[in-house]
């Protein structure tokens, strides 16, 4: 008969935060197949746990032992008290099929897209410019509001998602809209104010965290305008590949991102352990 076990390789490891982590071997009757990091969430904490990381070793893969080894994580989690169980993998192949299977839910989905030399020019009466200061107060109040209750929308308790929401934004944003590398824009259509754009821009490739038409005015075709912005903007960066995430339930930005040529490149899931 053979058992899949994990096997610790180190002490539990605690910070000072409260914060848990732990490497083990995944074993068949004692024998090392592979590997799995366990830790818990730096962003929400020790209710939440992260496998970091699994690994089987390629003789012994098809033969279940990635599944018991997750199912072992899972346990071991709801021995470190935590609520919710994460994994990151790639957008294709067993991994996906694996936690899928185990009952993850798929919460957010990493795209990008190589850009080429030029960028499509906006439609006509078009025109991005720079956020002012009293617009970014009232963009930065909203955002701040409807970030938090994407996440609590996909299963995460009201207080973890506001304190996420307000820890990235004051992170990204220290100084404003004149954060160092941070592009924040308004989209106007014959002089009228339609949408808003927030830009990252990383040491290799560029990054939308946001990217919003206004109520108002959406069907008219100003979110594609905001991602030509967006492309634009990249390339006078000197830059050519842009990413960004996308919720597994926003249709239409997923249709919008495809039809753009944005590929997915990683799914974040998440399982609550009951």
């Amino acid at each position: 008969m053979m058992t899949t076990t994990l096997r610790p390789t180190e002490p539990l490891q605690r910070a000072a935060d409260g914060a848990l982590s732990r490497h083990f071997q995944v074993c068949v009757n004692s024998r090392p197949v592979g590997a799995l990091h366990l830790t818990t969430d730096p962003v929400f904490g020790p209710s939440v746990a992260v496998i970091d990381s699994l690994h089987i070793d390629a003789p012994d893969r098809r033969r279940g032992r990635g599944t018991v080894g997750a199912l072992a994580a899972e346990e071991v989690a709801r021995g470190w008290g935590c609520a919710r169980i994460e994994i990151a993998v790639p957008v294709d192949g067993p991994a996906l099929r694996l936690v899928t299977a185990l009952g993850y839910l798929v919460r957010n989905t990493r795209m990008a897209k190589d850009l080429g030399p030029d960028a499509s020019a906006l439609p006509p009466g078009t025109t991005g410019r720079p956020m002012t200061g009293t617009e970014f107060d009232t963009w930065y109040a909203t955002a701040l509001r409807t970030y938090a209750r994407t996440w609590t929308e996909r299963g995460v308790p009201a207080d973890q998602a506001d304190a996420k929401s307000r820890r990235d934004h004051e992170g990204l944003l220290p100084h404003g809209n004149a954060s160092e590398n941070m592009l924040l824009s308004v989209l106007e259509h014959r002089g009228t104010p339609v949408g808003t754009l927030w830009l990252a821009l990383q040491d290799e490739q560029a990054y939308i965290y946001d990217v919003e038409t206004a109520a108002a005015y959406r069907g008219h075709g100003h979110g594609r305008s905001l991602m030509l912005l967006a492309e634009t903007q990249t390339l006078a960066s000197a830059r050519r590949r842009i990413g960004l995430n996308v919720f597994a339930g926003n249709t239409p930005a997923e249709r919008l991102y495809d039809s753009l040529g944005y590929v997915p490149i990683e799914r974040s899931l998440f399982k609550p352990l009951l």
